[in-house]
């Protein structure tokens, strides 16, 4: 579906989406990524370095919180900016996961260049885990 910027409206909710990480899925990722940190897989060792057990990879928190926005563009390439800084870790408990709940709202529209900021509130266990996470969409 193609988006037209006059049709938005800042504050409305263009996207939703829960994820659940599990361990296997920052298995998958370390593999993808190359980050085998073990503090994203062994919890003896997280803990020895001040944290509560394991934890997700913040670019695997990042990549899954933008997912609900480029779904809505319709192709990623419309994405033509991603920001976040990283607020708090997603811990990753060995049976149950972790579930990171996105909601993303059109923050501001700029007419002129056709884009669409689109913050995203990005949370696990009621605590947001991306600070000043927005996307530009462009959407000419």
């Amino acid at each position: 579906m193609t988006h037209v910027l006059t049709d938005l409206t800042v504050g409305s909710v263009v996207a939703e989406a829960s994820f659940r990480v599990t361990r296997d899925s920052l298995v998958h990722y370390a593999g993808a990524s190359g980050d085998f940190n073990p503090i994203h897989y062994r919890d003896d060792v997280a803990q020895s370095v001040g944290l509560s057990g394991v934890l997700a990879h913040g670019m695997l928190t990042m990549g899954l919180a933008v997912q609900p926005v480029v779904d809505w563009a319709g192709d990623p390439a419309r994405v033509v900016d991603y920001q976040v800084r990283f607020t708090r870790p997603v811990f990753v408990d060995a049976t149950e996961g972790a579930l990171v709940n996105v909601v993303a709202k059109v923050g501001a529209l700029d007419f002129e260049a056709n884009v669409a900021r689109i913050d995203l509130v990005v949370n696990f266990n009621g605590a947001t885990v991306l600070g000043k996470a927005q996307a530009r969409v462009n959407l000419a």
